[in-house]
């Protein structure tokens, strides 16, 4: 398989991944927090890096610049699932309460605190309204970035299959 090819499966890995987001958002109403939109966002920039590498086609180093984009990138969207995993693991009564959403903070706070804020999680990310075989939507959200990410580094810094000429 080319390293096109490969990037190019990636970015339909994570085309499908927010396809799902949004049906489970649009049609099943489940309603993101701020915590599953930073979710989204990592996986929206997943998508985007394995778009460019495939699009690219990059010689060696390009793809190795590539593999550690993707490899960062999908350790920030795991860094994310495992906060809202430990808040949704807390205790009811020690879970922040819920605050402003994100538009709003957007709109007001400066891109640094809304982060900060965003990131210490509120009520509204504690709250589980999904689940498949036990687990909860940032769960699966962890496994994929950590499936598509290794597959990320795989496809980008293995040697691809020499073309064959006729």
């Amino acid at each position: 398989m080319s390293t096109r090819l490969a990037n190019l499966l990636g970015f339909l890995a994570c085309v499908g991944l927010l396809g799902y987001a949004y049906f489970a958002q649009y049609v099943l109403r489940l309603e993101p927090c701020p915590l599953c939109i930073f979710q989204r966002a990592g996986v929206l920039a997943l998508g985007v890096i394995f778009m460019l590498a495939a699009v690219h086609g990059p010689k060696r180093w390009g793809r190795t610049v590539y593999a550690v984009l993707i490899v960062v990138t999908a350790l920030a969207t795991v860094g994310v699932a495992v906060r809202q995993l430990y808040i949704q693991s807390l205790p009811p009564g020690s879970v922040p309460s819920c605050g402003a959403g994100l538009d709003y903070m957007l709109k007001v706070l400066p891109l640094q605190e809304v982060l900060s804020k965003v990131l210490s999680g509120s009520g509204e990310c504690a709250k589980v309204d999904w689940r498949l075989f036990g687990l909860a939507m940032p769960a699966w959200v962890l496994i994929a970035a950590v499936v598509v990410g290794s597959y990320g580094l795989w496809a980008n810094t293995r040697r691809p299959a020499p073309m064959l000429r006729f």
